[in-house]
């Protein structure tokens, strides 16, 4: 046995032993260890401790969007540490790079969105809207406005509130801790949204939240005047309209924010992931002005929420060097023309296979599904698209399914940074794998 071929495996045991994986099949590391251990990344591609290269296809979880191996958020991060790591953000206290970061967002925001409070990531900014809009009716008067309605197939987080919020069930299997107050809805349809109002009593809701792209429930894209008739529904009902762009927000789907697309200002703007590009944990509610005004005049006392790493003097530094790259570099404009040309791609791949069915895209977040029959979308009835990813990462591409329901489903969210050779890569390991598993059935 090598000496890395020893390395690997005591890191192996190691990982079995002591770590406890989100998302994870306990099981499965039991048997098998962990799938890769990673070592470095550049650009849109990671390598592992063995030395292999694989392109994430999915920028890891929807989130690295400048890219692996920028040293200029490394330098940002250094620079912020030896000056002031971290400073707490309650009481009043402020620091500089909290203030600027949450002036950058407001500058970036649709319309009056111009309010910011901090988070460590998308669940928490989650949880943090449903208390600040039921705080804002309790504080209006309107203390029985508290429900929250949401969506089938959305996924809003893990902690116990974006959990139930979340429409995909088997989220809500694992445990047996969640929230009141939450209901669900029929996705993109306007009818169901109302119809689910007037049963609950609109005098009961204080808010409707959905992902302008449904992410993990398998890059669902709505139709032009969806959100555009939600916004009515939600101002003719007097209800706060919650946009969770966790995922698509900082360029993810070819405009800076995902609500630009159809031109829609939501009450409340939950970020995260490309805010930082994961390079470390960040996120974000951002609430309008009108919002904002009510909280200045009518709260009283202390606002009882808050995070310790809450305006994060570090994670707000590498976050105003990240959208600085994100802009200067004009990754928006190029998750769109490179979102084009994967979606093209990929298209291609239904005359070429025979088991490719729908493929969406919007900017530089998509799906493509796996059938029986092209024509009449047929499913399998054994799941393929699990088996595909399989044989494209022993190819080294990294991707995701969806197979929640009948969903056999494959996303992609590269890096923004990815170029027209590397879309072509990207596609070109996916059709391998592809055909390999197409032989099977």
């Amino acid at each position: 046995m090598t000496v890395q071929e020893t390395l690997t495996n005591q890191l192996a045991e190691l990982d079995k032993k002591y770590f406890i994986h989100p998302t994870s099949s306990i099981k499965e590391q039991q048997e098998n260890g962990p799938a890769i251990i990673f070592k470095e990344g550049k650009g849109i591609y990671l390598t592992d401790i063995n030395g292999k290269k694989y392109i994430e296809g999915m920028a890891s979880l929807w989130n690295v969007n400048v890219g692996y191996g920028r040293k200029e958020l490394a330098e940002a991060a250094k620079e912020q540490l030896e000056t002031l790591p971290f400073a707490s953000s309650f009481a009043t206290f402020s620091n500089e790079p909290a203030i600027r970061l949450a002036a950058k967002v407001a500058d970036m925001a649709p319309g009056d969105l111009n309010a910011v409070f901090f988070t460590s990531g998308g669940s928490e900014s989650n949880d943090t809207s449903y208390k600040l809009v039921r705080h804002y009716w309790k504080i209006k008067g309107q203390p029985n406005k508290t429900k929250i309605i949401a969506r089938e197939r959305a996924y809003h987080g893990v902690a116990v509130g974006s959990t139930s919020a979340t429409g995909i069930k088997d989220f809500h299997h694992m445990t047996t801790s969640l929230a009141t107050g939450f209901v669900h809805t029929e996705s993109f349809s306007p009818d169901a949204l109302r119809k689910t109002i007037e049963a609950e009593g609109a005098d009961t809701i204080a808010a409707f939240i959905a992902e302008p792209v449904q992410g993990a429930g398998g890059v669902n894209i709505p139709q032009d005047g969806y959100f555009q008739e939600i916004r009515q529904i939600c101002d003719e009902y007097n209800i706060l309209l919650i946009a969770d762009e966790v995922i698509t927000g900082f360029g993810r789907t070819g405009k800076m924010f995902a609500c630009e697309h159809w031109g829609i200002v939501p009450d409340v703007m939950l970020l995260a992931k490309g805010i930082s590009s994961g390079y470390i944990p960040l996120g974000a509610v951002v609430v309008r002005d009108h919002i904002h005004q009510d909280f200045i005049k009518l709260s009283e006392g202390t606002l009882l929420h808050g995070f310790t790493y809450s305006g994060h003097p570090t994670a707000c530094a590498v976050g105003l060097k990240n959208i600085e790259i994100l802009e200067r570099e004009n990754l928006v404009q190029n998750s769109k023309e490179m979102g084009a040309l994967l979606h093209e791609k990929l298209k291609a791949l239904q005359s070429e296979t025979n088991i490719v069915g729908e493929v969406r895209f919007l900017g530089l977040v998509g799906a493509l599904e796996i059938v029986k029959d092209q024509e009449t979308n047929e499913r399998f009835s054994q799941k393929l698209a699990p088996q595909i990813i399989t044989e494209a990462r022993k190819r080294g591409l990294i991707l995701r399914t969806v197979v929640f329901g009948d969903s056999d489903t494959i996303v992609f969210s590269p890096p923004l940074v990815i170029n027209e050779e590397e879309v072509n890569e990207l596609v070109s390991i996916l059709k391998e794998a592809i055909l390999e598993v197409q032989k099977t059935v």
